[in-house]
């Protein structure tokens, strides 16, 4: 059974290939425009392309039976159909909630005809990744809405999840939103990020036009969307689900264990 991961050298896609060949899959096929970044095991097969050139597709798609596809809404509706066409039988899409920005994800995938299974992850814990530069400079990290909650999900839960679900198979229909195991605040986050790195970080809140100004140094144009969203959460804080413990049999990661395994990322000295 041959499978089929696209977006391999992205920050999923290349967990998930990792977690293919965990579970037991001797026929991985991984779609990467950087194969030599990938650093790709010797027993997978690369095909170089990538699903925002859908003439790079029909190659990646030769064969396949099962497919995870990275979310990429401009080319999503063609390489589906593409899919379709070659005779995939399950996509295992990574989208988002339900609504939001990448739900041209999951209505590409169903008008397809092909069985699906959506994951539907919520933040991602590497978001964290914002306070780096801030927390390698000193002890105060100058941010927003400090006291807005929601429930991060690691990156190598989702992969997990979808390594799982593209081996056994079934799940056909199933749409899986997915959290992380802790409902956390902004400033509880950078507390444990503190303790990883054996400090003390103070989180101090500025008022929406500062704060889209800090974050506009590491997020560009992005901070006025990300500040704003912060502050819908506000008012709808998210709730940690079980979707990943119930699917793994195993507690999904928490955000202390995840600013360990990443503490090195906070340090002077280290590029991310």
């Amino acid at each position: 059974m041959k499978i089929l991961v696209t977006g391999a050298t992205g920050n999923v896609g290349r967990l998930v290939v990792d977690e293919l060949l965990a579970r037991g899959a001797t026929d991985v096929r991984a779609l990467t425009n950087h194969p030599a970044r990938a650093a790709l095991p010797a027993d997978v097969e690369i095909v170089e392309g990538f699903v925002g050139r859908p003439s790079s597709m029909p190659a990646a798609l030769n064969g396949v039976e099962r497919m995870y596809l990275a979310p990429y809404p401009p080319t999503a509706f063609e390489v589906c159909r593409m899919a379709a066409d070659a005779g995939v039988r399950h996509i295992v899409d990574m989208a988002g909630e339900k609504g939001g920005n990448w739900q041209v994800i999951e209505d590409a995938v169903e008008a397809s005809g092909v069985p699906w299974t959506h994951l539907e992850p919520g933040e991602f814990m590497t978001n964290a990744g914002i306070w780096a530069e801030q927390i390698k400079a000193g002890d105060v990290v100058r941010d927003t809405l400090g006291d807005v909650v929601n429930a991060p999900i690691a990156l190598e839960d989702i992969a997990a999840v979808a390594a799982k679900i593209l081996v056994e198979g079934g799940h056909h229909g199933c749409s899986y939103p997915m959290t992380g195991p802790q409902a956390l605040s902004r400033r509880e986050k950078v507390a444990a990020i503190g303790a990883a790195l054996g400090r003390r970080l103070i989180f101090e809140d500025l008022p929406r036009e500062a704060a889209i100004e800090q974050l506009s140094l590491v997020m560009g144009e992005y901070a006025t969307w990300f500040v704003d969203g912060q502050a819908t959460l506000a008012d709808y804080p998210q709730a940690a689900g079980t979707t990943v413990a119930d699917l793994l049999g195993r507690p999904a990661m928490t955000f202390a264990e995840w600013a360990r395994r990443h503490a090195d990322e906070f340090r002077p000295g280290v590029n991310a």
